[in-house]
Protein backbone atom coordinates (compact mmCIF):
# COMPACT_ATOMS: atom_id res chain seq x y z
CA UNK A 1 0.00 0.00 0.00
CA UNK A 2 1.70 3.54 -0.70
CA UNK A 3 2.28 6.20 1.94
CA UNK A 4 -0.92 8.41 0.33
CA UNK A 5 -3.34 5.78 0.78
CA UNK A 6 -1.96 4.68 4.30
CA UNK A 7 -2.71 8.57 5.36
CA UNK A 8 -6.52 8.14 3.71
CA UNK A 9 -6.84 4.48 5.60
CA UNK A 10 -5.65 5.50 8.79
CA UNK A 11 -8.04 9.06 8.43
CA UNK A 12 -10.92 6.72 8.37
CA UNK A 13 -10.14 4.83 10.83
CA UNK A 14 -8.68 7.74 12.99
CA UNK A 15 -12.78 8.94 12.57
CA UNK A 16 -14.38 5.80 13.70
CA UNK A 17 -12.23 5.60 16.80
CA UNK A 18 -13.26 9.27 17.27
CA UNK A 19 -17.10 8.81 17.06
CA UNK A 20 -16.54 5.35 19.27
CA UNK A 21 -14.63 7.73 21.77
CA UNK A 22 -17.10 10.51 21.44
CA UNK A 23 -16.82 14.35 22.25
CA UNK A 24 -16.99 16.81 24.76
CA UNK A 25 -18.72 19.82 24.34
CA UNK A 26 -18.68 23.19 25.57
CA UNK A 27 -21.44 26.76 25.04
CA UNK A 28 -18.66 29.09 25.97
CA UNK A 29 -20.69 32.43 25.34
CA UNK A 30 -23.08 33.79 22.75
CA UNK A 31 -21.71 37.35 22.20
CA UNK A 32 -20.81 39.43 19.02
CA UNK A 33 -17.11 38.99 18.39
CA UNK A 34 -15.28 41.34 15.29
CA UNK A 35 -13.43 38.93 13.46
CA UNK A 36 -12.22 37.91 10.22
CA UNK A 37 -15.37 36.99 7.90
CA UNK A 38 -13.04 34.66 5.61
CA UNK A 39 -9.67 33.02 5.43
CA UNK A 40 -9.01 35.78 2.36
CA UNK A 41 -10.56 38.58 3.94
CA UNK A 42 -9.71 41.52 6.67
CA UNK A 43 -11.59 41.72 10.19
CA UNK A 44 -15.57 42.80 9.98
CA UNK A 45 -18.25 42.17 13.11
CA UNK A 46 -19.86 38.56 12.42
CA UNK A 47 -22.24 37.37 15.30
CA UNK A 48 -20.26 33.96 16.08
CA UNK A 49 -22.81 33.04 19.02
CA UNK A 50 -24.27 29.64 16.78
CA UNK A 51 -21.23 29.37 15.52
CA UNK A 52 -19.56 25.39 17.11
CA UNK A 53 -16.33 24.87 16.51
CA UNK A 54 -14.80 21.71 16.85
CA UNK A 55 -11.66 21.84 18.03
CA UNK A 56 -9.18 18.57 18.63
CA UNK A 57 -6.49 19.24 21.53
CA UNK A 58 -4.07 16.20 22.71
CA UNK A 59 -4.76 14.28 25.47
CA UNK A 60 -6.37 17.21 28.04
CA UNK A 61 -3.31 18.67 28.31
CA UNK A 62 -3.38 21.05 25.43
CA UNK A 63 -5.68 24.14 24.46
CA UNK A 64 -8.83 23.77 26.30
CA UNK A 65 -6.79 23.08 29.71
CA UNK A 66 -4.71 26.08 29.21
CA UNK A 67 -7.18 28.43 27.85
CA UNK A 68 -9.01 26.99 31.24
CA UNK A 69 -5.97 27.87 33.83
CA UNK A 70 -5.77 30.94 31.74
CA UNK A 71 -9.44 31.66 32.75
CA UNK A 72 -9.94 32.93 28.83
CA UNK A 73 -12.46 29.42 28.44
CA UNK A 74 -15.37 31.61 29.20
CA UNK A 75 -14.54 34.60 26.97
CA UNK A 76 -14.95 31.99 23.81
CA UNK A 77 -17.67 33.93 21.74
CA UNK A 78 -18.67 30.20 20.26
CA UNK A 79 -19.87 27.02 21.16
CA UNK A 80 -17.10 23.99 21.14
CA UNK A 81 -16.73 20.66 20.60
CA UNK A 82 -13.49 19.37 22.11
CA UNK A 83 -12.22 15.89 21.16
CA UNK A 84 -9.19 14.83 22.55
CA UNK A 85 -6.09 12.96 20.09
CA UNK A 86 -2.93 10.91 21.28
CA UNK A 87 -0.57 13.38 19.05
CA UNK A 88 -0.95 15.49 16.08
CA UNK A 89 -1.21 12.88 13.29
CA UNK A 90 -4.64 10.96 14.59
CA UNK A 91 -5.73 14.84 14.98
CA UNK A 92 -4.89 15.57 11.40
CA UNK A 93 -6.35 12.27 9.82
CA UNK A 94 -9.94 13.33 11.94
CA UNK A 95 -9.29 16.59 10.47
CA UNK A 96 -9.03 14.99 6.93
CA UNK A 97 -12.42 13.27 7.44
CA UNK A 98 -14.37 16.28 8.65
CA UNK A 99 -14.78 15.62 12.10
CA UNK A 100 -12.41 18.64 13.50
CA UNK A 101 -12.10 22.03 12.37
CA UNK A 102 -9.23 23.36 14.11
CA UNK A 103 -6.37 22.20 16.10
CA UNK A 104 -2.64 22.32 17.44
CA UNK A 105 -0.31 20.13 16.59
CA UNK A 106 3.79 19.86 16.46
CA UNK A 107 5.87 20.97 12.80
CA UNK A 108 5.92 17.51 11.14
CA UNK A 109 1.98 16.22 11.25
CA UNK A 110 1.08 19.19 8.50
CA UNK A 111 3.46 17.93 6.30
CA UNK A 112 2.31 14.52 6.50
CA UNK A 113 -1.44 15.86 5.97
CA UNK A 114 -0.11 17.84 2.94
CA UNK A 115 1.55 14.99 1.52
CA UNK A 116 -1.40 12.89 1.89
CA UNK A 117 -3.47 15.68 -0.24
CA UNK A 118 -5.67 16.65 2.27
CA UNK A 119 -7.60 19.85 2.55
CA UNK A 120 -6.34 21.98 5.56
CA UNK A 121 -3.41 24.96 6.13
CA UNK A 122 -1.91 26.31 9.01
CA UNK A 123 -3.11 29.11 10.88
CA UNK A 124 -1.26 30.43 13.57
CA UNK A 125 2.33 29.74 14.45
CA UNK A 126 4.37 29.27 18.03
CA UNK A 127 7.80 29.75 18.78
CA UNK A 128 8.04 26.52 20.61
CA UNK A 129 10.60 25.74 23.75
CA UNK A 130 13.55 23.08 22.40
CA UNK A 131 13.43 21.80 25.65
CA UNK A 132 10.10 20.51 25.45
CA UNK A 133 11.46 17.63 23.12
CA UNK A 134 13.80 14.78 23.72
CA UNK A 135 15.53 11.31 22.94
CA UNK A 136 15.69 9.56 26.12
CA UNK A 137 17.01 6.22 26.94
CA UNK A 138 16.63 3.48 29.79
CA UNK A 139 18.54 4.71 33.28
CA UNK A 140 21.02 1.75 32.98
CA UNK A 141 21.11 2.21 29.29
CA UNK A 142 24.70 1.57 27.96
CA UNK A 143 24.35 3.90 25.21
CA UNK A 144 25.89 7.34 25.85
CA UNK A 145 26.14 8.46 22.35
CA UNK A 146 23.72 9.07 18.81
CA UNK A 147 26.15 6.73 17.14
CA UNK A 148 25.61 4.04 19.63
CA UNK A 149 22.18 4.12 18.47
CA UNK A 150 22.81 2.36 15.27
CA UNK A 151 20.80 -1.28 14.87
CA UNK A 152 19.17 -0.37 18.18
CA UNK A 153 14.99 -0.68 18.29
CA UNK A 154 13.83 3.57 18.82
CA UNK A 155 10.20 4.44 19.54
CA UNK A 156 8.29 7.52 18.16
CA UNK A 157 4.68 8.50 16.84
CA UNK A 158 5.00 8.64 13.24
CA UNK A 159 4.53 12.04 11.38
CA UNK A 160 4.88 13.70 14.46
CA UNK A 161 7.23 16.56 15.96
CA UNK A 162 9.39 13.43 17.30
CA UNK A 163 9.44 11.68 14.23
CA UNK A 164 11.55 14.63 12.54
CA UNK A 165 13.41 15.08 15.67
CA UNK A 166 14.43 11.85 15.66
CA UNK A 167 15.54 12.26 11.61
CA UNK A 168 17.57 15.73 12.84
CA UNK A 169 19.71 13.90 15.32
CA UNK A 170 20.31 10.61 13.29
CA UNK A 171 21.56 13.23 10.64
CA UNK A 172 23.58 14.90 12.67
CA UNK A 173 25.55 12.01 13.60
CA UNK A 174 25.95 10.40 10.36
CA UNK A 175 23.45 7.74 10.73
CA UNK A 176 19.66 7.59 9.03
CA UNK A 177 16.30 6.25 9.67
CA UNK A 178 17.56 2.94 7.92
CA UNK A 179 20.58 2.32 10.29
CA UNK A 180 17.75 1.82 12.92
CA UNK A 181 14.70 0.33 13.95
CA UNK A 182 11.57 2.48 14.47
CA UNK A 183 8.79 1.06 16.37
CA UNK A 184 5.64 3.74 15.70
CA UNK A 185 4.21 4.12 18.88
CA UNK A 186 1.47 6.39 20.67
CA UNK A 187 3.37 8.15 23.99
CA UNK A 188 1.73 5.95 26.33
CA UNK A 189 2.92 2.99 23.99
CA UNK A 190 6.43 4.63 23.65
CA UNK A 191 6.27 5.22 27.75
CA UNK A 192 5.69 1.76 28.27
CA UNK A 193 7.90 0.09 25.96
CA UNK A 194 11.31 2.22 27.44
CA UNK A 195 10.32 1.30 31.04
CA UNK A 196 9.97 -2.56 30.09
CA UNK A 197 12.81 -2.13 27.75
CA UNK A 198 11.35 -3.55 24.85
CA UNK A 199 12.97 -0.49 22.91
CA UNK A 200 16.57 1.47 23.29
CA UNK A 201 15.13 5.06 23.07
CA UNK A 202 12.02 6.46 23.06
CA UNK A 203 11.85 10.36 21.17
CA UNK A 204 9.23 12.22 22.78
CA UNK A 205 7.76 15.49 23.38
CA UNK A 206 6.38 17.23 26.93
CA UNK A 207 5.16 16.23 29.58
CA UNK A 208 6.07 12.21 28.57
CA UNK A 209 9.62 13.40 28.60
CA UNK A 210 9.28 14.89 32.26
CA UNK A 211 7.55 11.93 33.41
CA UNK A 212 9.73 9.06 32.41
CA UNK A 213 12.75 11.14 33.82
CA UNK A 214 11.03 11.51 37.19
CA UNK A 215 8.62 7.64 37.41
CA UNK A 216 11.46 5.95 35.26
CA UNK A 217 14.74 7.77 35.67
CA UNK A 218 14.77 7.52 31.98
CA UNK A 219 17.86 9.41 30.67
CA UNK A 220 17.96 12.58 28.62
CA UNK A 221 20.63 11.62 25.42
CA UNK A 222 19.90 14.71 23.59
CA UNK A 223 17.20 17.55 24.19
CA UNK A 224 16.05 19.66 21.52
CA UNK A 225 18.32 21.83 21.59
CA UNK A 226 19.70 22.06 17.98
CA UNK A 227 17.35 19.87 16.86
CA UNK A 228 14.13 19.73 15.07
CA UNK A 229 12.17 22.54 14.25
CA UNK A 230 11.52 25.47 16.39
CA UNK A 231 8.08 25.73 15.64
CA UNK A 232 4.64 24.05 16.37
CA UNK A 233 1.37 25.13 14.38
CA UNK A 234 -2.36 25.63 14.63
CA UNK A 235 -4.03 24.02 11.79
CA UNK A 236 -7.50 24.51 10.20
CA UNK A 237 -9.37 22.55 8.04
CA UNK A 238 -9.91 24.64 4.69
CA UNK A 239 -13.77 23.81 4.90
CA UNK A 240 -13.88 25.98 7.99
CA UNK A 241 -11.67 28.44 6.35
CA UNK A 242 -14.18 28.85 3.59
CA UNK A 243 -17.06 29.29 5.99
CA UNK A 244 -17.37 33.14 7.18
CA UNK A 245 -18.76 32.49 10.06
CA UNK A 246 -16.64 29.68 11.38
CA UNK A 247 -13.38 31.80 9.89
CA UNK A 248 -14.55 34.66 12.34
CA UNK A 249 -14.90 32.29 15.33
CA UNK A 250 -11.62 30.75 14.11
CA UNK A 251 -9.83 34.06 14.31
CA UNK A 252 -11.64 34.72 18.04
CA UNK A 253 -10.45 31.60 19.14
CA UNK A 254 -6.53 31.99 17.87
CA UNK A 255 -6.37 35.42 19.55
CA UNK A 256 -7.49 34.07 23.17
CA UNK A 257 -4.92 30.60 22.08
CA UNK A 258 -1.86 33.29 21.81
CA UNK A 259 -3.18 34.91 25.33
CA UNK A 260 -3.04 32.22 26.99
CA UNK A 261 0.26 30.95 25.77
CA UNK A 262 1.51 34.39 27.32
CA UNK A 263 -0.41 34.09 30.35
CA UNK A 264 1.40 30.59 30.85
CA UNK A 265 4.58 31.80 30.43
CA UNK A 266 4.09 34.23 33.54
CA UNK A 267 2.14 31.97 35.56
CA UNK A 268 3.92 28.57 35.54
CA UNK A 269 3.16 27.40 38.64
CA UNK A 270 -0.73 27.96 38.26
CA UNK A 271 -0.48 26.53 34.31
CA UNK A 272 1.24 24.04 35.87
CA UNK A 273 -1.86 23.37 38.86
CA UNK A 274 -4.49 22.93 36.11
CA UNK A 275 -2.19 20.96 33.56
CA UNK A 276 -1.67 18.08 36.35
CA UNK A 277 -5.30 17.97 36.83
CA UNK A 278 -5.77 17.32 33.08
CA UNK A 279 -3.20 14.64 32.48
CA UNK A 280 -3.16 12.99 36.17
CA UNK A 281 0.47 13.57 36.87
CA UNK A 282 2.18 14.92 39.91
CA UNK A 283 2.40 18.59 40.12
CA UNK A 284 5.75 18.51 40.09
CA UNK A 285 6.55 16.53 36.89
CA UNK A 286 3.81 19.42 35.40
CA UNK A 287 5.65 22.37 37.06
CA UNK A 288 9.02 21.34 34.92
CA UNK A 289 7.20 20.34 31.87
CA UNK A 290 5.44 24.22 31.75
CA UNK A 291 8.99 25.48 32.29
CA UNK A 292 10.64 23.11 29.01
CA UNK A 293 7.35 23.25 27.04
CA UNK A 294 6.67 27.23 27.28
CA UNK A 295 5.66 28.46 23.52
CA UNK A 296 4.84 31.92 22.38
CA UNK A 297 2.50 32.81 19.56
CA UNK A 298 4.55 34.38 16.28
CA UNK A 299 3.31 35.42 12.90
CA UNK A 300 3.67 33.61 10.28
CA UNK A 301 6.43 34.77 8.28
CA UNK A 302 8.29 33.60 5.12
CA UNK A 303 10.93 32.62 7.49
CA UNK A 304 8.42 30.18 9.32
CA UNK A 305 7.27 28.25 6.03
CA UNK A 306 10.84 28.17 5.07
CA UNK A 307 11.26 26.43 8.17
CA UNK A 308 8.23 24.10 7.75
CA UNK A 309 9.37 23.46 3.79
CA UNK A 310 12.54 22.32 5.45
CA UNK A 311 11.14 19.78 7.72
CA UNK A 312 8.97 18.40 4.71
CA UNK A 313 11.66 18.19 2.75
CA UNK A 314 13.74 16.07 4.71
CA UNK A 315 11.33 13.62 5.20
CA UNK A 316 10.84 13.55 1.09
CA UNK A 317 14.73 13.23 1.52
CA UNK A 318 14.39 10.05 4.08
CA UNK A 319 11.74 8.36 1.92
CA UNK A 320 9.40 8.95 4.70
CA UNK A 321 6.72 10.73 2.72
CA UNK A 322 5.78 10.69 -1.26
CA UNK A 323 7.42 13.20 -3.84
CA UNK A 324 7.90 16.93 -2.95
CA UNK A 325 5.37 18.84 -0.98
CA UNK A 326 4.86 23.06 -1.55
CA UNK A 327 4.50 24.14 1.74
CA UNK A 328 3.80 27.14 0.71
CA UNK A 329 0.38 26.18 -0.27
CA UNK A 330 -0.82 24.80 2.72
CA UNK A 331 -0.28 28.11 4.78
CA UNK A 332 -3.13 31.23 5.30
CA UNK A 333 -1.42 34.44 6.57
CA UNK A 334 -4.85 35.78 7.20
CA UNK A 335 -4.76 35.60 10.79
CA UNK A 336 -1.08 36.53 11.51
CA UNK A 337 -2.52 39.95 13.11
CA UNK A 338 -3.96 37.94 16.16
CA UNK A 339 -0.12 36.75 16.94
CA UNK A 340 1.33 40.30 16.93
CA UNK A 341 2.04 40.21 12.92
CA UNK A 342 -0.17 41.92 10.71
CA UNK A 343 -2.81 40.31 8.05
Amino acid sequence: MTTTRKLRTAAGLALLALIAAGCSSANAGSTTASSGASSGSKASTTDVSQVTLHIGDQAGSGSQALLTAAGLISKLPFKVTWSDFTSGPPMLQAMAAGAVDIGSVGNAPPVFAAAGGDNLAIVGAFQANPHGSALLVPKNSPIHSIAQLKGKRIAVAQGSSADYHLLTVLKKAGLSVHDVTLDYLQPADGLAALASGHVDAWDIWSPFVEQAEAQDHARLLVSGVGYGSPYSFTVAARGALADPAKAAAIRDYLKLLAEAHAWAATHQAAWAAVWAKATGLPVAIMTKAASDDAARAVPITPAVITSEQQVSNAFTAAGLIPGHVDFSKFVDTVFNSTAGGTS
